[in-house]
């Protein structure tokens, strides 16, 4: 059972905002070129390597979860974020169309609160911050309580960069012993609230009174067709599935693979580091996976596949990167055969479907039926029609081809996607915006309007056949 808030925390929390609300005063005045050197300035501070390498490690060692290198890794995602904010305006006029008159001009939404997941307490933070400073907005984090160390060491490293640079450092704040109910009156007391985590912290950001940008669970799936390059498909999935441990809820967790190509791409996968499991070992790795419920028992999330497998009493060889499962020959697809649910660790299920490419669409839909709804597919195809015909049929926001899910979805310098650490489902998944959530989710807008020309087609042209003069007069 949650603990209540006490009087003191309530006074804590009650002097960070009116700090908070002190700083949003002064970032409001600032313009373009002044907002923009803090962009570059604090992602600087918190992204170089001397900074952010102790940072990964202690993430890893406080929390218990991921890996030490991909955490390092994730710092390209704030270069990212760092080079799609300095491309784009956010003081003043943002944007103007002559033809239709508009002009808009952007402004701070305010106070944000930021909830911070316990397998990203330092990317959150830092990507956050840099979306909040160019929209001249202020944030309070609240970490998660099993990060909430190395959560506020990166906070404290960004206010002291913004210090150097004579700005505020109350802009950033971050609650130091943060917990469930401190999150909800935190989320209570701002003008808009950014929840990337678990389902249950989403939900409570939504219910909390208060504007809210939230992220739905993953379960990505890919499929495999019969025109796929398996080596490279192999390569992306071995990319994208080890990344952090699996952590990532973008992380492949299904693959959906013609029968022409099943045995290339297992053979490639293997190469790339997989391993099969027998049916054996694949029920015990089910047994400390889920309860019997289905519910994710978390010892078993964002661990090495060796310790998983360890979990499940048996051994795999050393060099193995993850483990895959046979998901037909395990029940095959549907809620009570949890391998084709949410994982979040270095497991792999493997589906194979046959003949016409809607069988592909057909299984992709029962995948997504038992979770995942509303956040990521993607296809390993040179067939046009395959790559459409899946875009069009499936119930996610995002779509990657012949793409590691978790390197491309967020953004990459090899598409054109926002980058990003927090992704709306759309109504899918129980949020409101089916995007990635960057700078334009940090910006209120004032659109002006000037007059232009009458622009109004005739009655024949907006209605067509069913226009009938004599019913009109």
């Amino acid at each position: 059972m949650a603990k209540p808030v006490t009087e003191e925390q309530l006074k804590m929390l009650d002097e960070m905002i009116v700090r908070a609300k002190k700083a949003a005063e002064i970032i409001a005045t600032y313009d373009q070129e002044r907002v923009d050197r803090l962009c570059r300035a604090v992602a600087w501070e918190i992204s170089n390597l001397q900074t952010w390498k102790p940072l990964a490690k202690e993430a890893v060692e406080e929390t218990q979860l991921g890996e030490f290198n991909s955490k390092v890794n994730k710092r390209n995602k704030i270069r990212l974020i760092l080079r799609d904010v300095l491309r784009q305006k956010s003081v003043g006029i943002i944007e103007s169309d002559p033809n239709k008159g508009i002009t808009k001009y952007a402004k701070p939404v305010g106070l944000v609160g930021i909830l911070v997941p316990t397998t990203n307490p330092c990317l959150t933070p830092a990507g956050q911050a840099i979306f909040a400073i160019k929209a001249r907005d202020v944030i309070i984090c609240s970490p998660h309580p099993r990060a909430k160390n190395v959560t506020n060491k990166c906070v404290e490293i960004m206010r002291n960069a913004l210090v150097k640079e004579g700005a505020p450092a109350d802009i950033i704040q971050c609650i130091q012993n943060p917990s469930i109910e401190l999150s909800k009156e935190l989320m209570k007391r701002v003008n808009l609230v950014i929840a990337t985590g678990g389902k249950a912290m989403v939900r409570s950001a939504y219910s909390s009174g208060t504007p809210c940008y939230g992220s739905g669970a993953g379960n990505s799936t890919m499929i495999i067709d019969e025109t796929a390059n398996t080596q490279e498909a192999a390569h992306n999935t071995m990319i994208s599935k080890t990344s952090d441990y699996g952590s990532g809820c973008s992380c492949d967790g299904n693959l959906v693979i013609h029968e022409s190509v099943y045995d290339d791409m297992v053979r490639d996968l293997t190469k790339e580091g997989g391993y099969l499991v027998t049916h054996e070992q694949a029920e015990a790795l089910k047994n400390v996976m889920w309860d019997e419920t289905g519910h994710r028992l978390p010892k078993t999330v964002a661990i090495s596949p060796q310790k998983l497998a360890r979990a499940a009493g048996f051994e795999i060889p050393e060099d193995r990167k993850f483990i895959m499962v046979d998901g037909d020959a395990e029940g095959g697809i549907g809620k009570e055969h949890f391998f084709s649910s949410e994982k979040l660790t270095t497991l792999l299920a493997l589906f194979k479907y046959k003949g016409e490419f809607q069988n592909a669409v057909e299984a992709m839909k029962a995948i997504y039926e038992v979770g995942g709804k509303g956040h990521s597919c993607g296809i390993y195809s040179f067939n046009d029609d395959h790559i459409n015909r899946l875009a069009l049929a499936a119930p996610v926001s995002r779509m990657m081809v012949r793409q590691p899910q978790n390197k491309a979805n967020a953004g990459a310098n090899t598409n054109g996607m926002p980058a990003t650490s927090s992704m709306g489902c759309g109504t899918w998944g129980g949020n409101i915006v089916s995007e990635n959530i960057c700078l334009k989710h940090y910006m209120n807008t004032t659109w002006l309007s000037r007059p232009i020309n009458m622009d109004m087609p005739s009655m024949e042209c907006l209605f067509g056949e069913f226009y009938k003069p004599e019913m009109d007069r």
